[in-house]
């Protein structure tokens, strides 16, 4: 997968989600993973409340040779990373555009206005038809769920980055995942992440 070229310069990622399931830390393994390939990375972030469960959004914009500036513009997404299903949504409706390809955790994470009864979550089916109507290509992914019988959820950011490499879109592969994450998580913890990555890519591959 590292060879593959990308298909626009630049090439605009969106890694969308709440806080607390790593939506920083996989925004910057895929620029290092993208700036060791010898591309030229710059990185957006906005964050909703401070708390966790508020929106967190990175904008990751990808070129051969230049810096852009950090804000993708509106309806500018090439792809969406939704770590929570509802925030993909969100991010189509300013971002997308019918090229836009979709990758989506299943696990939904209700804000606090859904926990005290004022506002209603919509079901995983409703998401699912919304996302469909917005985007050409989605792939649903129980990345949650797959992290929890790991050991532990927070690898869902991961496992959704094995999966964004499975699709192809990007010039990605295992080696130069294991080059970053080698430098910034303690090495009993690197196994565990290697196989969170192979998971998330096998997952878009069936």
């Amino acid at each position: 997968m590292g060879n593959i070229q990308l298909s626009k310069d630049p090439y605009n990622i969106i890694i969308t989600g709440v806080g607390g399931q790593g939506n920083v830390m996989a925004s910057r393994v895929l620029a290092n993973m993208l700036v060791k390939k010898g591309y030229c990375v710059t990185i957006g972030e906005s964050f909703g409340a401070s708390q966790r469960g508020g929106s967190v959004m990175s904008h990751l914009r990808v070129s051969r040779s230049s810096i852009w500036s950090p804000q993708i513009p509106r309806g500018r997404a090439d792809v969406v990373i939704a770590l929570e299903p509802v925030e993909a949504i969100r991010v189509l409706k300013d971002y997308g555009n019918p090229e836009v390809k979709i990758l989506s955790n299943t696990r939904a994470i209700s804000p606090v206005g859904v926990i005290a009864g004022e506002l209603d979550y919509p079901s995983m089916e409703e998401i699912k038809k919304s996302v469909k109507e917005l985007a050409s290509d989605v792939w649903f992914i129980d990345a949650t769920d797959e992290g929890l019988r790991l050991g532990n959820p927070i690898l869902g950011n991961i496992i959704m980055l094995g999966a964004l490499s499975g699709v192809g879109v990007l010039p990605m592969d295992r080696e130069g995942f294991k080059g970053v994450i080698s430098r910034s998580i303690p090495e009993d913890k690197i196994d565990i992440n290697l196989k969170a990555y192979d998971m998330g890519e096998q997952m878009v591959r069936v």
